[in-house]
């Protein structure tokens, strides 16, 4: 099962490379990555998506926990929380495909970045599903070039 991980740490040279070694250390994927500095310029916050069994998910939290630069794990996929990606998309448009690369983008809300007389540049936010639906539109038309951040998670705020 997909989980997502949330993982706060010290803004440390070296921190990331002990968060990744303990994965492939242990024969763990990790599917998305990302990392970047908080509010507070001493800690990183680094989002991951892995998958396992339930055992496996507790023994890489376990064992991120016992990392000294770890200041806090959370695994997200039981709450509720915000789940986001982008990819930056450069698709064929060519005089006959523009308009339909524009309805696509359009209905997607995408964001045209970059424009070229051959091709299109096109800002995808939302989750996975949403960017995998138009990544298989955009198939059709001719997909040049993709680059997605991985996932971005957040947890929600309880409204009590």
């Amino acid at each position: 099962m997909r989980h997502v991980i949330s993982v706060s740490v010290d803004n440390e040279p070296g921190v990331l490379s002990r968060v990744t070694g303990l994965f492939s250390g242990r024969g763990f994927n990790i599917e998305s990555l990302c990392v970047a500095p908080t509010i507070d310029p001493d800690v990183s916050h680094i989002t991951l998506v892995t998958s396992g069994n339930e055992m496996i998910i507790e023994q890489i939290i376990k064992q991120l926990r016992k990392l000294i630069n770890v200041i806090k794990v959370v695994d997200l996929t039981p709450t509720e929380h915000v789940e986001r990606e982008m990819a930056l998309v450069k698709v064929k448009a060519e005089d006959r495909q523009r308009a339909e690369v524009l309805r696509i983008a359009d209905i997607f809300r995408c964001r045209v970045v970059d424009v070229s007389p051959a091709t299109y540049t096109l800002e995808i936010t939302g989750t996975t599903e949403k960017l995998n639906a138009v990544l298989g539109l955009l198939k059709t038309i001719g997909i040049q070039e993709v680059v997605r951040s991985g996932s971005l998670a957040i947890q929600r705020t309880r409204k009590d």
